[in-house]
């Protein structure tokens, strides 16, 4: 028993587990903000690309990541878990 309580206070959590770090989102909200890429910050590590909870975060051609504006909700996930901010948050237009 005391192996798992000291394993549980060792791990590192994750920011989606944060409650602090993600935009709270409800179904039926309106986005307010977008993710931009900054493409001479960015170098193409794709962490954006996994820690985004709707797969809205594609990989493009040429490399670099983009969101699909149909299954981004704006939560800002990607920009607080971009080490080098590389990704800003606009607002949407």
């Amino acid at each position: 028993m005391e192996a798992t309580v000291s394993f549980k206070k060792s791990m590192i959590e994750c920011s989606l587990l944060d409650k602090e770090r993600g935009k709270p989102f409800r179904p039926g909200d309106k986005k307010e903000l977008t993710p931009e890429w900054d493409r001479d910050k960015c170098i193409r590590c794709g962490l954006c690309y996994v820690y985004c909870p709707d797969g809205a975060v594609y990989h493009t051609d040429d490399g670099f990541f983009e969101a699909d504006g149909e299954r981004c909700k704006g939560c800002s996930i990607c920009h607080r878990e971009c080490w080098l901010g590389a990704i800003s948050m606009v607002k949407e237009e």
